[in-house]
């Protein structure tokens, strides 16, 4: 038996990809520069308002890391026009919220998901792989953690994981 697609609108993110964005992201009680020219961020990701010498503590991030994840539900619901599994949909939520709203967006991913490529929409997951002008997929590299969330995402996306 097959399981269909669902509406994008009646969808909400899994609690396992809650987890899966903190554990990705990873936890920072203090503010911190990720990488020299980005924007101050805290706790499980949070940009929004963040300014340096902010800090927070591990229950008051993972509610604001919700509050904020919500927030990249709703964009994603304004761009994503066809239906989605669970594991779809909690996969671009996560890389949604791990790239900004609009970059998603304006993504090439969307554009093939939007015209039914579902595999080669996962495919450009893993085209999403440089930080900085670093490609993270170059195993000494610093940010090769997010060559695995990548890793992670296409495989989740694709149903295999």
């Amino acid at each position: 038996m097959s399981i269909k697609r669902t509406l994008v609108a009646g969808m909400s993110l899994s609690a396992a990809a809650l987890v899966g964005i903190a554990v990705h992201e990873g936890y920072r009680g203090d503010a911190y520069i990720p990488v020299p020219g980005d924007v101050p961020t805290i706790g499980f990701g949070t940009t929004g308002g963040v300014r340096m010498g902010d800090r927070t503590d591990p229950v008051s991030a993972l509610q604001r890391a919700l509050t904020d994840i919500q927030g990249f539900e709703g964009a994603l619901k304004r761009c994503v026009t066809v239906p989605l599994h669970q594991h779809e949909y909690d996969v671009f939520v996560s890389f949604s919220y791990n790239v900004g709203s609009s970059a998603f967006c304006r993504s090439t991913l969307v554009r093939k998901l939007n015209a039914g490529d579902y595999a080669g929409a996962c495919d450009e997951l893993l085209r999403w792989r440089f930080v900085a002008g670093r490609d993270c997929a170059v195993p000494s590299s610093r940010c090769a953690g997010l060559w695995k969330r990548r890793q992670d995402e296409h495989a989740a996306c694709l149903g295999v994981s």
